[in-house]
């Protein structure tokens, strides 16, 4: 299963600010990133998810440490990755986009098979970071302009054993 985070990440790691939001404002990033998810259930976190008035993806798998009914019959409860690896293959699909927020990356970020990091330029005042990551594990697959920020696809290196 693939499993790929997509974030923006300002030079300096930054990915949100103290009020969990985005501290720039890119509307090509957003059509693209919505784009990139909409036929793929997308993994969040409950905070990012309560965020959205409409959310994006196929079907959206909450993570929470307490079990909810959501307001959508595309949401999803999941307790862990586990769970939630679990539920991408019940939906019958073997991908899955990471959308956030920051603690989600983290607890994602060793089953990560790709990465989709859109590249704000500039530093900026935050609360929540993109996780770090070994660049030595990954390998830059392809880099697309846009006008104010690229957009880099990274895959996991396999094992080669």
């Amino acid at each position: 299963m693939d499993l790929i985070s997509v974030a923006a990440v300002a030079e300096n790691g930054v990915i949100g600010d103290e009020n969990d939001d985005v501290p720039w404002d890119l509307p090509e990033d957003v059509e693209q990133y919505r784009e990139r998810v909409a036929d793929y259930p997308v993994i969040l976190g409950r905070r990012t998810y309560e965020m959205y008035e409409n959310p994006p993806g196929s079907a959206q798998i909450v993570l929470s440490r307490t079990e909810r009914d959501w307001d959508r019959e595309t949401a999803h409860h999941a307790g862990g990755v586990e769970d939630a690896v679990d539920l991408v293959a019940s939906l019958g699909t073997d991908r899955a986009y990471v959308v956030g927020g920051g603690g989600i990356y983290d607890l994602f970020q060793p089953h990560l098979t790709g990465m989709a990091l859109t590249r704000v330029p500039g530093e900026y005042e935050g609360a929540t970071y993109y996780p770090d990551w070994d660049e030595a594990e990954w390998e830059l697959i392809d880099t697309e302009a846009y006008d104010g920020f690229t957009v880099e696809r990274w895959e996991r290196k396999r094992d080669p054993r």
